[in-house]
């Protein structure tokens, strides 16, 4: 396993005794978000959270300008542009690499040009052009499973083995991104919980987080903040899954992962403290 990932301006420490796992905030810029309700949509509000986050403790600030939630629409090029590039040049010098969660390359180019240091792709970099919009760059890239699109990937998702599925397709973009020129200490991946999937399928890839990370030989990102698969293991509302947010990073990165995506970035960093301490 590679020792860190190189993240545009930040080389991002990965496995040595000091570094514990990466927490990556979210930063939902748009007014229909499932986790916050859009109560980030203006861009003062957007920066006073940034600003919280980084003094939390969080490792890589993860900039969204377009709701991925189940049934969500597309949204247009410049819409998201909109949304997304005044918050990249306003946190480009915040001391904090910055990720940008887009699948389209015109705005992947565009935050890449502006100083975004990593692309976090829902679509595994299968758009025409993405993999040219990255390629000459030095961003860190996540490469993340799913099954269909936002519009209809809640609809009956079907595998006949989800973990092996999920590894054959990043395997495979991995794969294209190296061809494609990408340094493998550029990328990251992640299965996509929660895009795609059933709780059985969700909970199978929690259990095989090890066994993903092992074959491909890659750093995990795991992302299960607040999710349906958290409401149905709790019965709880999406405002009051911060304990099992907890519990799912802590069960994550106790296999491996090393980088989680979370909303509660002070809650998180404490437990992954305490965590890394009792593992010592």
């Amino acid at each position: 396993m590679q020792q860190y990932l190189q993240c545009g301006r930040y080389r991002l420490p990965l496995n040595t005794p000091e570094s514990r796992p990466l927490v990556m905030g979210i930063l939902n810029i748009t007014p229909d978000s499932f986790s916050d309700g859009g109560r980030f949509h203006s861009l003062e509000f957007a920066l006073s959270h940034a600003e919280q986050m980084i003094a939390d403790g969080v490792d890589i600030i993860d900039i969204g300008g377009e709701s991925s939630r189940p049934g969500s629409p597309a949204l247009s090029l410049e819409d998201e542009l909109d949304r997304v590039m005044p918050a990249i040049y306003a946190l480009r010098d915040c001391g904090k690499p910055l990720s940008i969660d887009t699948y389209k390359p015109a705005v992947m180019r565009e935050a890449i040009a502006a100083g975004a240091d990593l692309i976090n792709d829902i679509n595994g970099f299968r758009a025409p052009g993405a993999l040219e919009a990255v390629a000459e760059s030095d961003c860190g890239l996540c490469v993340m499973h799913m099954q269909a699109d936002p519009q209809t990937m809640q609809i009956n998702p079907e595998y006949q083995d989800v973990v092996m599925q999920v590894i054959g397709f990043l395997k495979e973009r991995v794969a294209t991104l190296e061809q494609g020129g990408v340094a493998r200490n550029r990328i990251s991946i992640d299965p996509g919980f929660g895009f795609g999937k059933t709780l059985a399928h969700n909970v199978a890839l929690l259990q095989s987080i090890g066994a993903i990370q092992d074959t491909l030989d890659l750093p995990l990102l795991a992302g299960m903040s607040r999710k349906s698969m958290l409401g149905e293991l709790t019965g709880k509302p999406v405002e009051r899954r911060l304990a099992g947010s907890l519990a799912a990073a802590l069960a994550a990165v106790a296999q491996g992962a090393k980088i989680v995506r979370v909303h509660d970035v002070a809650e998180t960093v404490d437990a992954l403290k305490v965590w890394q301490a009792a593992r010592r």
